[in-house]
């Protein structure tokens, strides 16, 4: 649901928003076409969110460029996924942002007010998959979610997780995030009356290929409701994460 859209629309209905104040909104240029990029600038009137800037082959000097044109087009809340501590350096120069060093997020702006129907859960297997789960944590705060996390209950102690089935019972969804062999989202998948959102990370030793090993035992997994996204891609799964918990949001 395109919750921006229908808050447009109520606006007009209640007298708080014009109807030519609308029109402009609807009506204002879909991207800016700055040479290299074209950013999209109706990303939140058709998704509900705003374009997000994957910080990773870009140039500092093109990140400023992008994150610029989204300011001066009245962007406040911008997410930068992939973002070096070096580039970091060079953007907070120009714009004021946050970085969390982690995740290699950068964010300019607040924390949108949660707004979902219930809770996101990530968990992870183990210490070494956080920056990955942090990737996924920073996404859902920032769409507007309520997030708690559950890090290192993999099943080698899968006690640690068993005493969290509270939690994980009461999730609206969870996004499960694990290397080696990555039997975590199996086994939340049995537990879990909600969606599964599994996250193989490159965590592990040789014959874990960098995470393929983990991605062929996710993508066939036996528990029912278990979806699956790319090798480390805790920002796909934050994203898509927030999509489920704001399905209905009225």
């Amino acid at each position: 649901m395109n919750t921006e859209i229908k808050k447009l629309l109520q606006g007009v209905q209640n007298g708080t928003v014009s109807v030519d104040e609308a029109m402009l909104s609807l009506k204002s240029k879909p991207f800016e076409d700055i040479d290299f990029a074209k950013v999209d600038l109706h990303r939140q009137v058709r998704q509900g969110a705003t374009e997000v800037i994957y910080g990773g082959g870009k140039t500092a000097e093109q990140i400023v460029k992008i994150l610029s044109t989204m300011v001066n087009n009245g962007q406040r809340r911008i997410l930068i996924t992939r973002l070096s501590k070096e580039g970091y350096k060079e953007v907070c120069k120009f714009q004021d942002l946050k970085y969390y060093e982690s995740a290699k997020i950068g964010i300019l702006g607040d924390f949108k007010e949660p707004d979902g129907i219930g809770e996101i859960v990530i968990a992870t297997g183990g210490t070494s998959d956080i920056p990955v789960a942090e990737e996924a944590y920073l996404t859902a705060r920032m769409l507007g979610n309520r997030v708690n996390r559950l890090y290192d209950v993999g099943v080698s102690g899968v006690h640690r997780l068993l005493a969290k089935r509270e939690v994980i019972m009461k999730a609206s969804v969870i996004v499960a995030v694990a290397g080696m062999e990555g039997a975590l989202a199996s086994v939340i998948g049995g537990l879990a009356d909600c969606p599964v959102i599994a996250v193989p990370t490159s965590v592990g030793y040789g014959a874990s290929f960098n995470g393929v090993a983990a991605l062929l035992s996710m993508l066939n997994s036996c528990a029912s409701g278990v979806s699956v996204v790319n090798i480390d891609n805790g920002f796909g799964a934050g994203y898509l994460a927030s999509m489920i918990n704001h399905m209905e949001v009225k």
